[in-house]
Order: C-alpha cells, then structure tokens, then sequence
C-alpha cells in the first residue's frame, strides 16, 4: 500500500464537525495522511472541501457512509421516541415520532468522486454494490473498505477492494460494524488485525483504541501497514470540536466510555452520561433514523451546555487527548512509528 506520506499514520474522519479542512491540512503538512468526512454533508459542501485540501498538493481521501436497509420498525421507533421526549421536553422540543431515513446523498457522492477523484475513498457501514467500487477504482482512487470481524474483511476482499480500515472495539464515534444489530464484542485492534492480516492479504490501515506511540507501533508490528488516530485529534487547535465535548474529554466526572445506540440507533462509542444511561438498553436499531430523532435534542443540549444529552464521541484512550496542534500530535505518535 502506498498512501504516498512519510509517516504510517492516517487522520480518521470524524463527522458531525470535528474534522474541518483545517485539520487535514495541518495533518497533510505533518506528513500524515487525512481523510475527510463525507457523512452529514452536501454534495456541493464536500466538493468545495476537496477542493480546498486538493489545492494543498498533499495525498489525501474521503469517507463515504454506506447506505443500509432503509426499513424502520415504527412500532419501536416510536415507543421509544415517546421514552426520550421527556428529555426534549426540557427544551420545549417536539420529537417527531416518524421515522426519516436518507442515504446520505450515496448516489450524487459517488458521481461527484468519478468525476472528481481524490486518491483513497474509505468506506464506512457496509459494502456498496460491486460496480460502485469498480467505478471509483476506474476513476483513479483507491478504496479501502472498513471491517470489524475476519467475516466482514473476507467479504470486502471478495468484492476487489484495494485495502481494509480495521477498526477494534476501543475506536471513539460510530462502530465499521457491518450489521448494526450485532452486539460489538470487546476485541482490541491489535487482535483483530492480527486476525484479519492472517487471513485476507489486503493492506491494512488500523483504527481504535490508539493513545499514543507505544500503540501505533504494535498495531505496526501486528500487520498494519498504517494506523489511524481519531480520538486524539478532538482536542487540537485545528479540530472542529465543539467547546462542550473538548471540556467533556477533560472533565474527571466522565470517567468512561461507553457503546450505545442511543443517539443515532447504531453502535457507537462515547463517554458515558446520562443519556446514555438512561436510555441505551431500550434504543432500537434504525440507523439514521433515530439519529434524526434526537438531532434536535441534541442541538439544543450543545447551545444549553448540558453534557448530560449530548452525544460526546470518545474512544477508550481519550484521557491522552492534549490540546495543541494536530501537528504535535502526529509527531508524538510518529516517535515510535
């Protein structure tokens, strides 16, 4: 595999705010690879984001999130949307008990990455139809197809991909997981990529659970031809985080991490509150529908100051998250790379 940068480390795209075309130039100039985040965005707001970073010279990707089933059941959807309304009420908010499900614009981002390559599209959530994969590689990218499980490494190599995102269970935001019903069991990076390399001879980029050089270089020494840092960047004076979850990642009072489909009705990681207390065992799995029920919510809560509602994405090494540059942070892990 060559991401063509000096330096085996990759920013992960973080969507929702925290990656901004300010962090993946400053991780470009550090010599690592960025990625943008496509998921949340417009077509027409994520070109002008690639052209911005495409204008810096550096190699660097987007994310795309793959569509799922677009089926709800409503029954659940709204029994549990009548469970969370109390915590809107708080806000005079009204939580729309039907469903809204999207693609995420999957068809319009595709077209725009053919006809406006960048040189890796990773793939988040599942995987697309084959000819989506053959017309982004015929384009001129390489796509790397994000995994959790051996099973799901074995499928993306079956579908000619040019690489693998393997994330562990200690990775911060939305679990790879292919199935979102399926309980994420605790598995560290190092492990599943050790699994996956010894199985699937596809290159390797490692994600989760990465707190500083000591775990880059086992994750390099597992089999991982690079290693990707999320956590560690939401904190950096580039990262679009909001002021709330940097002062959270900090706080002595949250002193955990989660998973939880509370927030969007799929698995992701996050410091542990009160949302998530109350609520993670009766969240239904309707991804994005359940995180269009509780966007609102949890907008309201972000201007309130109330980190007890609010999705606060962290992976299990977030006590190591400094504040600085991006840059710092690259070449602190790059110590032992």
């Amino acid at each position: 595999m060559t991401l063509g940068t000096p330096l085996p480390l990759v920013a992960a795209p973080m969507a929702g705010g925290p990656t901004t075309t300010g962090l993946a130039a400053a991780v470009a100039q550090a010599g690592a690879f960025p990625f943008l985040a496509a998921g949340y965005k417009s077509p027409s707001a994520l070109s002008a984001e690639i052209e911005e970073v495409r204008s810096l010279g550096k190699p660097f990707g987007v994310n795309l999130f793959v569509p799922g089933p677009q089926t709800v059941d409503t029954a659940a959807f709204k029994a549990y949307a009548e469970r969370i309304q109390p915590e809107a009420d708080q806000y005079g908010l009204h939580l729309d008990p039907s469903p809204v499900v999207d693609d995420d614009d999957w068809a319009a981002k595709v077209a725009l990455l053919v006809q406006h390559p960048v040189p890796v599209v990773s793939l988040t959530f599942g995987l697309p139809a084959a000819e989506d994969i053959t017309a982004l590689q015929q384009a001129g990218s390489q796509v790397f197809a994000s995994v959790t499980t051996v099973a799901e490494a074995v499928a993306a190599d079956a579908l000619g991909v040019d690489g693998l995102v393997v994330q562990g269970s200690d990775a911060g935001g939305h679990s790879a997981t292919h199935d979102p019903a399926r309980v994420v069991e605790t598995a560290s990076t190092t492990d599943v990529v050790r699994q996956v390399c010894a199985n699937v001879g596809l290159p390797v980029i490692a994600a989760g659970g990465v707190d500083g050089p000591g775990s880059v270089r086992r994750l390099l020494d597992a089999g991982a031809s690079a290693v990707a840092v999320g956590t560690l960047l939401l904190r950096t004076d580039e990262a679009g985080t909001s002021p709330l979850h940097r002062a959270a990642l900090a706080d002595p009072a949250f002193a955990e991490t989660v998973t939880t489909r509370a927030f969007t009705g799929r698995p992701a990681r996050a410091l542990r509150n009160g949302f998530t207390d109350r609520h993670s065992q009766a969240a239904p799995v309707a991804y994005p529908a359940v995180h269009h029920l509780t966007r609102s919510l949890r907008q309201a809560a972000a201007r309130a100051g109330d980190s007890d509602r609010l999705h606060l994405w962290a992976g299990t090494g977030f006590r190591s998250a400094p504040t600085g540059s991006a840059a710092q942070v690259i070449r602190h892990l790059a110590e032992k790379a």
